[in-house]
């Protein structure tokens, strides 16, 4: 599933080909998506792109009179092309421009969405009670405490919780956690003001990290040009069951939580407490 970095690469690589430019044409070509794409699409045409930003690991496409919500679901990806470019079997959605070239959307398992909101965006109900971004100064290591301390959950769910924090998917909870040296099933209510200082800075990191490489290819994921994203080469626990730890060649071990594979290493993570 494309997570934060991802969809951040995604926005980042979408916006200099959208902003400024009219949609000359909607096209649907099966609007059988997580929900049923709605036919007041069609209002989008002759209106401009004002901007491209990301809410989550929602894309926003903000327009004149309104704001296409779009969601990459499971296996979705985002790419510029010509219109002379072959259609592929599950491109589903596209918007021509009017400079001629096409936003197409592929999504082989239709999980993802495209929704149409003529409201604040803010206020979409998918949207409206999303947790902080973890880039942004709101999230911080207080913040963090401050939740985690009334909570008797594991550390790595406390963080995958949207309403906590966005964009903090399974992998780079695994990895955040291995840096910060804190072991995902620790109970979030035990860890100290610096446990969850040291997690943000780490969380950030990862994130960071990620973007600039593009982020990580793992089945799916393709960047908006067709080029994979190379953050998976740095990963450090994450996929590695098994193979020895970057950092004290200890082998990496993984247990199921919540549903999810969750790698770790029982050297450098060994403050597991549970209550």
């Amino acid at each position: 599933m494309p997570e934060l970095p991802e969809v951040e690469t995604t926005c980042r690589g979408i916006r200099p080909h959208l902003c400024g430019q009219t949609v000359r044409r909607w096209i649907l070509r099966d609007g059988r998506l997580r929900w049923p794409v709605p036919d007041t699409f069609e209002k989008i045409e002759g209106q401009p792109i004002l901007a491209v930003e990301r809410r989550a690991k929602y894309i926003l496409l903000r327009c004149s009179q309104a704001t296409a919500i779009v969601h990459l679901g499971m296996s979705g990806s985002l790419r510029i092309c010509a219109p002379d470019v072959l259609w592929r079997k599950h491109d589903h959605v596209a918007l021509e421009l009017e400079t001629g070239l096409h936003l197409r959307y592929h999504d082989p398992r239709r999980f993802g969405c495209w929704l149409w909101t003529e409201q604040n965006p803010a206020e979409h109900p998918l949207i409206r009670n999303l947790g902080p971004e973890p880039l942004d100064r709101t999230f911080d290591g207080d913040y963090l405490y401050g939740v985690g301390i009334t909570r008797k959950i594991p550390v790595k769910q406390l963080i995958m919780d949207a309403h906590v924090v966005v964009g903090v998917g399974n992998i780079y909870a695994c990895e955040a956690l291995f840096f910060a040296g804190i072991n995902p099933g620790t109970t979030s209510k035990l860890l100290s003001r610096e446990d969850y200082g040291r997690l943000v800075c780490h969380i950030r990191k990862v994130l960071r990290a990620s973007i600039r490489q593009g982020g990580t290819t793992l089945r799916d994921f393709l960047r908006e040009d067709g080029r994979p994203g190379y953050f998976r080469q740095r990963l450090q626990v994450y996929g590695r069951e098994g193979e020895p730890c970057r950092k004290c060649g200890h082998p990496v071990g993984r247990f199921t939580m919540a549903q999810r594979s969750t790698f770790y290493c029982p050297d450098c993570q060994k403050n597991f407490v549970k209550i």
